[in-house]
């Protein structure tokens, strides 16, 4: 069983605050021609591929780098509680495999306090994303998300 130390150490998070209500922030999230619009670091073209949200649905994007290359993102949602949060497995081949993904909502008046978890199998593995640039990446898309949402 793991001790909540170990789930401390699997874990990368990132806090925010949204500038936009919970409910936009949700659809942000949630709708597929939304999520194309702000999925990936600044630079990333992402096509959405499978969007079956719901709890044992399965999500699929493809991302196309500034370079050309491309990579697919994809998970397995197992929890989804309306404007609360969204949990899935995440896949994001090649660089990262086997982690889940929490995104949490809480409303705060006109924005929304956003925190979002990526826990990964092993300490180790954990510190090897942190090195491969896991806040670079998801802060700009979450800049991104928060540009999006103030359209």
């Amino acid at each position: 069983m793991s001790s909540s130390k170990d789930l401390k150490n699997r874990t990368l998070t990132i806090k925010r605050v949204l500038n936009a209500p919970i409910k936009l922030v949700w659809q942000a999230w949630t709708e597929p021609e939304h999520i194309a619009q702000w999925w990936g670091p600044k630079g990333m073209e992402t096509k959405v591929i499978e969007h079956n949200f719901s709890v044992g649905g399965t999500w699929k994007y493809s991302m196309l780098m500034p370079d050309g290359n491309l990579f697919i993102t994809e998970g397995i949602y197992s929890a989804i509680v309306e404007f609360i949060k969204i949990v899935s497995s995440a896949d994001f081949k090649p660089m990262t495999e086997g982690v889940e993904i929490q995104a949490l909502f809480e409303e705060n008046g006109n924005e929304t306090n956003f925190t979002f978890n990526v826990v990964h199998p092993t300490e180790a593995y954990c510190k090897q994303q942190e090195q491969m640039g896991f806040y670079n990446g998801w802060t700009s898309t979450f800049d991104r998300l928060n540009e999006f949402i103030q359209k």
